[in-house]
């Protein structure tokens, strides 16, 4: 377990670095004896923090240059831990806005499912998270993660799980655009009605209405957004 946390620990530090440009100029990584020296870990911490990178598209190694980072353009942006770190390196409209045009080919087509899967527990999940949303707007809960949490229960309530794998990187991203969604509304937390909406389509089983409620949530976020590129805020 002390090793598990240690290798995320390595591959926190690495990845923001990597991700940030704060490595040598050829874009080469020291070798594993130099690393585990570097962060004083041993050198199985360092190959198993290496794998994981690997596996995000951050680094690769061939024999002879030994390990160096890949191109922006390999980068695995569905990673959440990717995605964390490169919208922290630099907000990025452009990138949310490709991002959030993605969610208009996912959550729409969720709601409907969900609308005509009618899981009665998954529905019930949702209403409860619309009640946290609630508590929220009221000041009694955090708003940010009532609203995360509402739209992660729709893409499990979907009974899709390509839409579930998903939920990770959608929570990912929707911790740096609600805020500023909200904040182009002039509000501090989302608008509940507009949530309530894809909620009671989903509850009547009314797929239509699901798709539709949740594309026009959407749309008015990727207005926000490019309302907020244009002014440069």
């Amino acid at each position: 377990m002390a090793s598990q946390y240690l290798t995320r620990e390595l591959v926190e530090m690495l990845g923001s670095k990597i991700v940030r440009g704060d490595t040598p100029s050829d874009g080469s990584l020291p070798i594993e004896a130099d690393l585990a020296k570097e962060y004083e870990t041993s050198r199985t911490v360092i190959r198993e923090a290496i794998k994981m990178l690997t596996a995000k598209g951050l680094v690769g190694s061939r024999p002879r240059r030994g390990t160096y980072v890949e191109p922006e353009s390999k980068w695995n942006i569905l990673d959440p831990d990717v995605l964390r770190w490169i919208l922290q390196r630099r907000f990025s409209f452009e990138l949310m806005r490709d991002f959030l045009v993605v969610r208009e080919g996912i959550e729409p087509k969720a709601a409907a499912a969900a609308a005509l899967r009618q899981d009665k527990a998954a529905i019930a999940e949702i209403a409860r998270r619309l009640d946290d949303m609630r508590e929220a707007e009221a000041g009694r809960m955090d708003s940010l993660e009532a609203d995360i949490a509402f739209h992660i229960a729709i893409l499990h309530a979907s009974g899709n799980r390509f839409f579930v794998q998903f939920s990770h990187v959608i929570e990912t991203a929707l911790r740096f655009s609600i805020r500023l969604t909200n904040s182009a509304k002039g509000v501090r937390t989302a608008s509940v009605p507009d949530h309530e909406k894809i909620y009671v389509a989903i509850e009547k089983g009314d797929a239509k209405s699901a798709d539709e409620a949740a594309h026009a949530l959407l749309k008015e976020a990727i207005r926000l957004l490019d309302e907020r590129a244009r002014s440069g805020e």
